[in-house]
C-alpha cells in the first residue's frame, strides 16, 4: 500500500519547490527526482500543494472505502468539523449524499474533541490547574515530536486525538463489527488510520470525497435532500470550534473563559509550531499546536477557493449557529476517565515513542569537506540563497552527507560552474562569438570578436575589456545589427557569409535561450576565400580560351565546348561571394547550412 504522501516520478521536474516548503526536509532528491523519506515526513501535506506538476499526490482511499461499503456492515462516517467551511450553506445536502454514497450513518468528529477536551479538563482539576501538555489532535504535531523532537516526548498529551478517540467511542457504542470512515481536510490521518487500524478503519480526504461525489453524479447544488438525516449519537457543541486556531482551548470549560489564555497557548503553521518545540525554557502551559496555518480549515485536503479568513469566519458562523440549537452532545464522563486511566491503550496501542533512527552525527571536517564539494571554499561562498530548498549552505551540505541532496541542487555552484564553462569556451575557441538580449545589447563576447569589430589595434584586446563591452548595443560593433533581431524569431536560426573591410566572414547565429538570448559565431574565412578567387581566375581564363577555341574550330567542337562554358560558369558561381537582395550587399545567406 502506498503511503499517504506520495512522489509520481515521471511527472517530478528538478524545481526543489517541495524541498523549499517541506518544513522536515524529507524529501531526497535523486537524480533530479524528489522523493518523500516515509522515516522522516510528517505528512503535513505542505509539498502537495505547491508542487507546480502535481507530481505531489494523497493517496486516494476511495476504491478501498468502496469496497468496505459493499460489505454490507454498518458503515459509519466521522465528519470532521470543518465540513462547515469547505461545504459552505450545503450542510443538510451533504449528510444526505453521504446515504447516497452507502454510509448507514454520520456522526461528528469533534464528538471525539468534546470527549478528548473533557478528559484535559479534569486533569487540570486534578493537578491544581497546571497542564503543560502538547495537544495531539494534529497528527502531523504528532509526528514531528516523535521523529525530531524526541526531548519533549513527555509532553505530548497520553489522550490520543479526537478523531482517535471518536472512532472508540463510536465502537463503544455500537459495537466493534462496524467500518468507521473519516472525512475531512487532513492527509495526515491517512497515516493515523494505518497506525491503528480500525480508529478509524480508512480515512478520506474533502477532494477525495468531492471527485467521488462527481463520479456518482451527484452534485451539491442541485441535490433535492428526499431524507433528513440527523447525526449519531447527537449534534457536537463547541468543540466543533477544534478546527481554527484556538478552537480547542475555547472550548474548554476552564480555559474558555480565560480571556487572557495565560495557561494554555494556541499556535498554527509549521513556522510557529517548529519555534515553540524549539524553545529550550522550561514549557509552563498547553500548548495547542496546528500545523496548518489557521489551523484544519486550511488543510491540504481542502480545495482553496477561498482564503483562510473566510474559511475561519464560515466555520465560526456554524458554530454559532449550532450552539443555539438544543440537544446537543453533554459528554461522557465514564468514558472521558477511561481516556485518562488507559490513553492510547484504548486503541490497542501505546504513548508514542521515540522515532530518530535517520538521524546522524557529522564531524566538522565532514561538513566543510561537503562545503567544499558544493563549491563553499570560503565563509564568503556561503550565501544561503535557499536556492536549493535549505535555508543556509550548511544545512544542505549535511542533507547532501545524509545522502538526501545532490550537488546539482547548489544554484550559485552550478551558475559558477556554467559561466566558468562559458568563459573558458569562448576563450578558447578561435572564433568570434557574441551572445545578445532581446535588446540587442551585448550579454557576452571573446576577445577574438573584438578583434574582429572593435576597431582596436591589433594586440590591445585583452581578457579585461570584456566586462566593459557587456551591456553595449551590438550595433555599435556590426553594420548588421538589424539581422540580429530577425533571428530571435526564427526556430533554426541560419548561417551568412559577409564582405567587411576586406575580409570574408562566415557568420551562424544560434539560440541560447528562445526570444531571451542570441549567439553569433564569426569565422574569418578570408584566406580560403583569397584561393578560390584564384581558382575563379584560373576558371575564367579557360572560358575565354575555350571561347576563342569555338570561334576557331566551331565544327570540329560544337556542343562540346558550350558545355565547359556551363560548367566553367558554374564553378564560378560556387567560388563567388554574392549580394543578397536588398541593402545587404555584402550579406550573403549561405544555402543548405542552417546550423541551430
Amino acid at each position: 500500500m502506498q503511503y499517504p504522501i506520495y512522489t509520481e516520478i515521471t511527472s517530478c521536474r528538478d524545481c526543489y519547490k517541495c524541498v523549499r516548503v517541506c518544513p522536515t526536509k524529507s524529501i531526497q532528491i535523486k537524480d533530479g527526482h524528489a522523493m518523500i523519506i516515509k522515516d522522516r515526513c510528517i505528512f503535513c501535506g505542505k509539498c502537495v500543494h505547491v508542487c507546480p506538476n502535481n507530481a505531489k499526490k494523497i493517496r486516494d482511499d476511495v476504491s478501498r472505502v468502496k469496497l468496505a461499503l459493499s460489505s454490507g456492515k454498518r458503515a459509519i462516517c466521522s465528519l470532521a468539523p470543518s465540513y462547515s467551511s469547505e461545504f459552505r450553506f450545503q450542510e443538510e445536502k451533504l449528510l444526505y449524499a453521504l446515504k447516497l454514497l452507502g454510509f448507514s450513518d454520520v456522526s461528528e468528529t469533534a464528538i471525539g474533541a468534546h470527549l478528548v477536551t473533557e478528559a484535559i479538563d479534569k486533569h487540570i482539576r486534578r493537578n491544581g490547574g497546571e497542564c503543560n501538555w502538547i495537544g495531539t489532535a494534529c497528527p502531523s504535531v504528532v509526528e514531528l515530536v516523535k521523529k525530531y523532537y524526541p526531548d519533549s516526548l513527555y509532553r505530548l498529551s497520553p489522550i490520543p486525538s479526537p478523531l482517535e478517540c471518536h472512532s472508540a467511542y463510536l465502537r463503544k457504542l455500537y459495537g466493534e463489527d462496524i467500518i468507521i470512515v473519516f472525512i475531512g481536510p487532513c492527509a495526515a490521518k491517512k497515516h493515523e488510520a494505518d497506525m491503528y487500524p480500525g480508529y478509524p478503519d480508512y480515512a478520506l480526504t474533502f477532494v477525495e470525497l468531492k471527485n467521488w461525489l462527481s463520479s456518482e453524479g451527484i452534485d451539491l447544488d442541485t441535490l433535492e435532500v428526499k431524507e433528513q438525516v440527523e447525526f449519531i449519537p447527537a449534534k457536537a457543541g463547541v468543540s466543533s470550534l477544534y478546527p481554527i486556531e484556538g478552537g480547542q482551548i475555547t472550548s474548554s470549560e476552564i480555559w474558555g473563559h480565560d480571556p487572557i489564555h495565560a495557561k494554555a497557548i494556541a499556535l498554527s503553521g509549521m513556522d510557529q509550531v517548529l519555534s515553540a518545540l524549539g524553545d529550550k525554557h522550561e514549557p509552563t502551559a498547553f500548548l495547542e499546536l496546528l500545523g496548518c496555518d489557521g489551523g484544519c480549515v486550511n488543510g491540504p485536503g481542502t480545495e482553496r477557493d477561498y482564503s483562510i479568513a473566510f474559511r475561519k469566519k464560515a466555520s465560526s458562523d456554524y458554530v454559532q449557529r449550532r450552539l443555539e440549537e438544543k440537544d446537543l452532545f453533554k459528554g461522557d464522563d465514564e468514558f472521558s476517565d477511561l481516556l485518562l486511566e488507559k490513553g492510547y491503550a484504548i486503541l490497542g496501542g501505546s504513548q508514542p515513542g521515540k522515532e530518530d533512527s535517520f538521524h546522524k552525527k557529522h564531524s566538522e571536517d565532514d561538513i566543510k569537506r561537503a562545503l567544499v564539494e558544493l563549491g563553499k571554499l570560503t565563509k564568503a561562498d556561503e550565501l544561503n540563497c535557499g536556492g536549493c530548498g535549505y535555508s543556509t549552505c550548511r544545512g544542505m551540505a549535511i542533507a547532501y552527507l545524509d545522502g538526501m541532496a545532490e550537488v546539482e541542487m547548489c544554484v550559485t555552484k552550478m551558475r559558477k560552474e556554467a559561466q566558468s564553462k562559458v568563459d573558458v569556451l569562448l576563450r578558447t575557441i578561435p572564433m568570434g562569438v557574441v551572445i545578445v538580449d532581446s535588446d540587442l545589447k551585448i550579454a557576452d563576447c571573446n576577445t577574438q570578436f573584438l578583434d574582429l569589430f572593435g576597431d582596436m589595434e591589433e594586440g590591445f584586446v585583452d581578457q579585461s575589456m570584456l566586462s566593459l563591452v557587456r551591456g553595449l548595443p551590438v550595433e555599435r560593433f556590426v553594420p548588421f545589427a538589424d539581422k540580429f533581431k530577425d533571428q530571435f524569431y526564427l526556430s533554426h536560426p541560419g548561417q551568412y557569409r559577409m564582405h567587411y573591410k576586406d575580409k570574408f566572414i562566415r557568420v551562424t547565429f544560434f539560440l541560447v535561450e528562445k526570444k531571451r538570448l542570441l549567439g553569433a559565431m564569426f569565422d574569418d574565412i578570408t584566406n580560403p576565400t583569397i584561393k578560390r578567387e584564384t581558382v575563379v581566375k584560373k576558371a575564367e581564363d579557360v572560358i575565354q580560351k575555350s571561347l576563342e577555341t569555338v570561334q576557331q574550330i566551331a565544327s570540329l567542337l560544337g556542343e562540346n565546348a558550350a558545355e565547359t562554358e556551363i560548367m566553367l560558369n558554374s564553378l564560378i558561381d560556387a567560388f563567388s561571394v554574392h549580394s543578397a537582395a536588398g541593402d545587404d550587399k555584402d550579406f550573403t545567406m549561405e544555402d543548405d547550412r542552417d546550423i541551430t
